[in-house]
């Protein structure tokens, strides 16, 4: 996993704790997880045993698409972070409550090859996350 300025391939707007605005990526993904804090919080670390409250707006690579916002439910996802994909489990430890990070996540480390609801098989997910809670 490695931390990097992430504007070459996608621009996020919008204040911390309301909806991100994302635009579509540029470019080829990159191959491996990456991930970028657009704020960076000051309670909580997470850690990969934490249990986690998130808002979290999903958009997928190819197409650009939205595929998944708890801000459209309007309520915050909660979950252990060893049952979400690995490109979570390896990404959001060490964030910390109050933040937002941009993660890019290869196919390895979201759904792989099969599909997955909207998400086709072998697509980059891009996702941003506001870490509200770690339990």
């Amino acid at each position: 996993m490695t931390s990097m300025d992430l504007s070459q391939y996608i621009t996020i707007s919008g204040a911390l704790g309301a909806e991100p605005q994302i635009s579509a990526p540029k470019g080829n993904p990159p191959a491996e997880l990456v991930f970028q804090d657009l704020a960076e919080g000051d309670g909580t670390a997470a850690l990969s045993s934490s249990t986690l409250t998130v808002h979290y707006k999903l958009l997928t690579w190819s197409d650009g698409k939205i595929a998944d916002s708890s801000w459209t439910s309007g309520n915050p996802a909660t979950f252990p972070l060893a049952n979400v994909v690995k490109g979570w489990q390896e990404g959001l430890p060490g964030m910390k409550v109050g933040g937002r990070r941009l993660l890019i996540v290869p196919p390895s480390l979201g759904y792989g090859s099969a599909d997955y609801g909207p998400i086709k098989g072998n697509e980059t997910l891009v996702f941003v996350v506001d870490l509200i809670d770690v339990k």
